[in-house]
């Protein structure tokens, strides 16, 4: 009965995401992650000196810090909840898997890019995919808001849901968070800019390590996905083997290559950072223009390739015996 307890909350966290998303209202611990990075950070810079070797060696403190107290912090809530009744610890327990998944949220967001596009509202488009990605949005073209959308719901594949619902798998929420954690502090201090160069590299190198597996994982898991798609298995071998490797970041481009391959589109290219031009490699061949319908095609890879990694996640907590969070 113990067992089964602790097998449900993955499940039962992956169907709460299908069916709620992420609600603006409810509190979310990614949220508090945010503000332990932000406030150390302040705290860090005080203490070491403003120089290149004093930033690196603040940002290792962070590096370290923030995803131990994430996971530490976990752990003696899901220990606090078990000793109160094991229903409890299933209650919050899932409602962690639940928080640390993202395949409805991003459909959902890049659903809103979709719906402005079809009703030919470039400016809404544009306003919508800002919220979705880094780069500047206020130029782009209707083909351009396309593939930002299909490129973030590409990447986020991995670093958005498969990633976290095997580290769910492995470890129970307190690996989950600890996982948010390091993904959190890359998308805010991971930065080659005058600010973060060497204050975030601790950060992003963690972030690469830790997304090294998953990357490649969910890229074979999308392409797996498009036989059940009816999407085109062959090229998004090809492209994928061809350019996985076509990114600055060792993983981004995996999960984006199999998306290019799959939709015969070409992703990627060069882009504008905060008003800098970015030159990158096209990822893909352009066998056809994309179109807002891809955005919609890029979802349903998502969902496929993450149903495929819950049962994957779900073998791998049989396989560890059913042994659940870290209690």
């Amino acid at each position: 009965m113990t067992e089964v307890l602790f097998l449900l909350p993955l499940p039962l966290g992956f169907l709460l995401d299908l069916c709620f998303g992420d609600p603006h209202w409810m509190p979310h611990p990614v949220r508090a992650i945010g503000w332990l990075i932000t406030h150390l950070e302040k705290f860090l810079r005080t203490v070491f000196p403003k120089t290149p070797q004093g930033e690196r060696i603040a940002g290792i403190f962070l590096a370290v810090g923030v995803p131990l107290i994430s996971c530490g912090v976990g752990c003696l809530l899901l220990w606090g909840a078990y000793l109160l009744h094991p229903g409890l610890w299933l209650a919050l327990e899932t409602l962690l898997c639940y928080q640390m998944l993202a395949a409805k949220a991003l459909r959902v967001e890049s659903g809103k890019v979709y719906d402005r596009l079809c009703a030919h509202d470039l400016a809404g488009a544009r306003r919508a995919v800002s919220m979705i990605v880094g780069r500047d949005t206020q130029a782009l073209t209707e083909e351009g808001v396309t593939k930002a959308a299909v490129e973030t719901v590409a990447e986020n594949t991995s670093d958005g849901e498969i990633a976290p619902l095997l580290c769910l798998a492995l470890g129970g929420a307190p690996l989950g968070l600890f996982y948010k954690a390091v993904n959190t502090m890359d998308s805010m201090v991971g930065y080659k800019n005058d600010t973060y160069l060497y204050f975030g590299w601790a950060a992003a190198k963690l972030d690469d390590v830790l997304n090294w597996i998953p990357a490649r994982l969910s890229a074979w898991l999308m392409i797996v996905s498009t036989f059940f798609l009816g999407l085109d298995v062959r090229n998004a071998v090809r492209i994928y083997k061809r350019d996985c490797r076509k990114h600055a970041s060792p993983n981004s481009a995996h999960t984006e290559a199999a998306c290019a391959g799959a939709l015969r589109v070409e992703l990627a290219g060069d882009a504008y950072y905060f008003g800098k031009l970015y030159k990158k490699p096209a990822i893909g061949d352009r066998l056809r223009p994309i179109c807002p319908e891809d955005i919609r095609r890029a979802n349903r890879m998502l969902y496929a390739s993450s149903v495929l990694a819950l049962a994957i996640g779900m073998g791998i907590r049989i396989g560890l015996g059913g042994l659940g969070g870290w209690i």
